[in-house]
């Protein structure tokens, strides 16, 4: 059986399931890709910046209504493609084919979902089964690709992204660089900081603190100058964080959360945006609700697909 990546892609946008086999072909040909791009990847603007988007499909489409549609808009993904909503397995497959189709337009990092001890327990892994199968592979496919994500990038030489944030054991983007990223994330260490850290929502809060979801830690706005002096760099990007309003900006215009997962497992109600850098640097947060879809397909309410999330999944923590 071949695999034809235009018609693959077709049937994906419309939410349709791929076969196992053409899956299996899909992860393979995206670790060829992943494989060649740095822990780090440099990339310029314009660029839009996605964040969290927790397998809530239609939203993801109402991104592509708002933002535009690749190739004709550059895309940066910062991680949390899967787990918690209902439709995982089409997220992570509709990012797939389009980074394949068009590699230098879609830059996908890595989130602190896309591993295997976590999707275990947050929704992915019951979602596989429950669309393919219990004798399925699909989970495996996926995950096994997630060890080939990058963990970073670079947009003009001043912006910093990464899923989560900053770590005590990393002060420069070489040392990012030089981590061995092509395993499961780690249960502690830098290379888990960079999944797992937020920035410390209280002012007065310096250097680095244990953060309460049990992994990461807390940094102060202190810690985010230092690393952004020491690198040459103007500002912090990343995702991680729930945002009632879409976004955030902390410590003097020097860090910004982006979410990009409106209504939050379907009963959170808040706004969701994308982060727009056009090509002098400029930044602008384009605002968004939850697609209408959800509401016509009844996404999770009684019509939705039940049973997908774990009882933990609560924690939205996580």
């Amino acid at each position: 059986m071949g695999f034809d990546l235009d018609k693959c892609l077709e049937r994906a946008k419309e939410g349709l399931k791929l076969k196992e086999l053409e899956i299996k072909l899909l992860c393979m040909k995206i670790k060829e890709i992943f494989v060649n791009e740095d822990n780090v990847k440099r990339i310029r603007a314009p660029v839009t910046l996605v964040g969290d988007v927790h397998g809530q499909f239609y939203d993801v489409q109402e991104i592509f209504r708002v933002g535009g549609d690749p190739p004709y808009t550059n895309y940066l993904w910062l991680g949390d493609y899967v787990d918690r909503g209902y439709y995982s397995v089409e997220v992570i497959t509709l990012l797939f084919l389009l980074k394949l189709k068009y590699p230098e337009r879609m830059t996908l990092i890595r989130g602190n979902h896309e591993t295997r001890s976590v999707t275990q327990n947050y929704g992915f892994q019951v979602e596989c089964i429950q669309k393919y199968g219990d004798g399925s592979k699909i989970w495996e496919y996926y995950t096994d690709a997630f060890d080939f994500l990058p963990l970073g990038c670079i947009i003009d030489t001043s912006i910093f992204c990464v899923h989560g944030g900053l770590s005590p054991n990393i002060e420069t983007i070489q040392e990012v660089s030089m981590l061995d990223r092509f395993q499961e994330i780690p249960r502690e260490g830098p290379y888990t900081d960079l999944m797992w850290s937020d920035p410390s929502s209280d002012k007065d809060h310096t250097g680095f603190m244990l953060s309460e979801r049990g992994a990461g830690f807390l940094f102060g706005g202190d810690v985010v100058e230092k690393f952004l002096h020491v690198n040459g760099l103007i500002h912090l990007a990343r995702a991680h964080q729930l945002c009632t309003d879409g976004f955030q900006v902390l410590f003097d215009d020097k860090l910004s959360t982006v979410w990009s997962a409106p209504n939050y497992m379907y009963r959170f109600k808040n706004k969701a945006s994308i982060l727009e850098i056009d090509e002098h640097g400029n930044r602008f947060f384009n605002i968004f609700m939850e697609s209408p879809d959800n509401i016509k397909k009844d996404v999770g309410g009684t019509g939705g697909i039940q049973g997908i999330q774990n009882q933990s999944a609560n924690n939205y923590f996580y």
